[in-house]
């Protein structure tokens, strides 16, 4: 027999995932190029030569054992040193490779994470608007997700109705910041109010409640913004990374979790880390590609383009009436609709061959995502056809 509740996801299917297969197969009708697909956050720019360079040099030079065999179940010992250090560097942190474990990319770091500090039936909180798949990835470790209704004028903290919800049932809270899919950075006074109120929590439950921040955004900040280091302000913080946007590697699948050395039992968690990968099948991170990672640990891809991406959607959209926050980083920007319904609003875009993501599946009715992760010169080109949609859809003038 075959399992129920996986037949049943099948209904709940990827809406991200299902536009992107609509533009894919429109593109096939009329050419990739003509369909201004917004939906799915795919960087657009190349990896830095430098890892591919690496890349080969490693292939050529190394033992084929050490690149091509199981690395330990934590990662590779000299791979986890090079994160540590790097992340005490650039963030005053006082991590060693003890408090290190690889992961296949962020995902498979929250996967990790949400086992290793809840029990089943444990509550977990996040704020709105969020990444659809916390859901599965939480209720997959037997957990509820909770979702605080969102700040909508600046896309912060909602602290009055986050402060109804931290019951004795949760144990961690996950947050997103640069967030996906608003575009906003929590502030530092945002993230210590934050940490204030866990720590208040923390005393009058009498258990720990942790922070879980997922950061696969962290490198990719607009205007000069400085994007606050979440661990450096909350003890009880595990810090999950991937190297999917800021090295444009989505497909190597490869991220680390970071627990802050100031949690209680941190080197507990990292080793647990190891065994909970027994019991999900995840094991031990392409060894090739950790080597490499450690050798450019501090490079990014070119990343300006999103930021040219940001301005040229941002101007276009307030100038024709859209009410928006102006995202402080990642490559996605989350605009109100033009009428109450956004999935009808986003529906009807697609006659225009526009794919905008609408904000329902992301805990915010009413708004819709753009993932800007595209060529400049193709959102140069949607523009004209946004101001089609609007003036036709809308009787809106840019």
């Amino acid at each position: 027999m075959i399992s129920e509740k996986y037949r049943a996801m099948l209904g709940g299917k990827s809406v991200i995932r299902t536009l992107s297969e609509f533009a894919a197969k429109r593109g096939a009708e009329i050419g990739y190029e003509n369909v201004f697909d917004y939906s799915l956050g795919n960087p657009s720019v190349p990896v830095p030569q430098e890892f591919t360079d690496c890349c080969i040099r490693l292939l050529r030079e190394k033992d084929p054992m050490q690149i091509h065999g199981y690395s330990p179940s934590l990662g590779i010992p000299s791979v986890r040193e090079a994160v540590a250090a790097s992340l005490n560097r650039r963030f005053g942190m006082n991590y060693g490779p003890e408090h290190i474990f690889m992961a296949s990319g962020a995902a498979g770091a929250l996967a990790h994470a949400f086992r290793a500090v809840t029990k089943p039936g444990d509550e977990i909180l996040t704020f709105a608007p969020f990444f659809p798949e916390y859901r599965p990835y939480v209720e997959g470790a037997g957990d509820t997700l909770k979702v605080v209704p969102a700040d909508t004028q600046a896309f912060q903290i909602n602290f009055e109705a986050f402060e109804e919800l931290v019951s004795k049932k949760v144990a961690a809270v996950l947050v997103n910041s640069p967030n996906n899919p608003s575009g906003a950075v929590y502030s530092e006074e945002t993230l210590r109010r934050l940490a204030d109120i866990l720590r208040k929590k923390q005393e009058e439950y009498g258990h720990d409640i942790f922070l879980i921040s997922d950061e696969p955004y962290r490198e990719i900040a607009f205007d000069g913004k400085q994007v606050p280091y979440v661990s450096s302000l909350y003890e009880n913080t595990i810090s999950c990374y991937s190297f999917s946007k800021s090295l444009s590697l989505p497909g190597e699948r490869i991220g680390y979790v970071a627990v802050n050395p100031a949690c209680r039992e941190a080197e507990t968690i990292v080793n647990m880390c190891g065994q909970i990968s027994r019991g999900t099948g995840h094991n031990c991170p392409p060894s090739l590609i950790q080597l490499a990672v450690a050798e450019v640990i501090d490079r990014t891809a070119d990343l300006s383009v999103y930021e040219t991406n940001r301005n040229l959607l941002y101007d276009c959209l307030t100038g024709l009436g859209f009410t928006c926050v102006r995202p402080e980083g990642t490559f996605y920007i989350f605009p109100k609709a033009l009428e109450e319904d956004a999935n009808a609003f986003s529906q009807k875009a697609l006659a225009y061959d526009l794919i905008l993501v609408p904000g329902d599946t992301f805990g915010c009715p009413g708004y819709f995502r753009m993932a800007y992760c595209i060529d400049t010169e193709k959102v140069k080109r949607s523009l004209e056809a946004l101001e089609r949609f609007v003036r036709t859809e809308y009787g809106k003038q840019g």
